[in-house]
């Protein structure tokens, strides 16, 4: 299925199919002086607060429900919150699932994928390896493998972001989306198309839209960073490059620093406790390597928030 054939219309029946599943999240509203920052109207999607704590679940639920699925169950490789919302959706409906994901995946991720009651299996040091681990046993077991971002049906669920930013903020004019393999962006651009802004932001450390842009194909970047387990797919999804090219501008680049100081400013300022890939957006506002001009109404979305950052005790 060619990325054009994911339509405003698709996404919308996506979304009547999946939506007694899934959380329709809240936005906040708030002001980047809340945050330490220069006085900016800003309001934050908290899509943290989904099931499973990440948007994935909304890729995860449309692949289950659209697809036929074997008695074999699903298989999915992730850094984490893809297996956690494979995981979680097949438990809801019933499939037995397996997991791979890389030694860099977080513990908070590793234990609630375990928590959902998933087959789970950790090796390699990146996606990358879980990737190529799960494409083994798909082949020996005859499961279905659940793409975590190179997959029609992934892109169809997470569009349904997209549909809900619509509805709950017809005004912004700018939306500053995270990409890893780029199933997000991807899923939300194929919602909005040219209607509105939509930025690309990525850690340094994981540059996989900026180098394939850059190279005018998907290439393989760098894979480190703090935020590995969530942006460091290696390269960007096939499916997803050309809707790049042709709606969105070379990515915002973030460091880990930056990251790191959004996570502490989420927390300070509104008590948002944000992975550091579910950050990397906001990173871009605060750190001012993203700066709006006059007029532009900002939405950051806060995609992710599995993470032991905040100890409790």
């Amino acid at each position: 299925m060619p990325p054009e054939v994911v339509t405003p219309q698709q996404i919308a029946s996506t979304h009547a199919l999946i939506r007694d599943h899934v959380r329709h999240t809240p936005v906040l509203r708030a002001d980047m002086r809340d945050f330490g920052g220069t006085p900016l109207p800003v309001d934050l999607k908290l899509e943290l607060l989904q099931h499973s704590g990440s948007f994935k679940a909304r890729g995860a639920f449309a692949n289950l429900l659209t697809r036929s699925v074997p008695a074999a169950g699903v298989v999915a490789a992730s850094g984490g919150n893809h297996g956690a919302a494979v995981a979680y959706a097949a438990r809801q409906l019933g499939i037995a699932a397996t997991i791979f994901v890389p030694s860099v995946s977080s513990p908070a991720k590793i234990e609630l994928i375990r928590s959902y009651g998933a087959a789970l299996v950790v090796g390699g040091d990146r996606y990358a390896d879980a990737l190529a681990a799960s494409e083994i046993h798909t082949a020996e077991s005859g499961a279905m493998p659940v793409h975590a971002y190179d997959q029609p049906e992934t892109l169809l669920g997470q569009g349904t972001l997209g549909k809900e930013i619509d509805e709950d903020l017809p005004q912004i004019t700018t939306l500053l989306v995270a990409v890893g393999g780029g199933g997000l962006i991807g899923g939300i651009t194929c919602w909005f198309t040219d209607r509105i802004k939509i930025v690309a932001v990525e850690s340094d450390g994981a540059p996989t839209l900026f180098e394939a842009l850059k190279a005018g194909r998907p290439v393989d970047a760098p894979a480190g960073g703090i935020a590995a387990d969530s942006l460091a797919p290696k390269r960007i999804g096939e499916l997803v490059f050309p809707l790049a090219q042709k709606y969105l501008q070379p990515p915002v680049l973030v460091t880990d620093d930056d990251i790191r100081r959004a996570q502490q400013a989420l927390w300070d300022g509104m008590r948002i406790v944000a992975e550091p890939g579910g950050a990397a957006a906001f990173a871009a506002l605060l750190s001012g390597r993203y700066v709006p001009q006059p007029g532009e109404r900002v939405c950051a979305l806060i995609c992710g928030g599995n993470t032991t950052a905040v100890k409790f005790g």
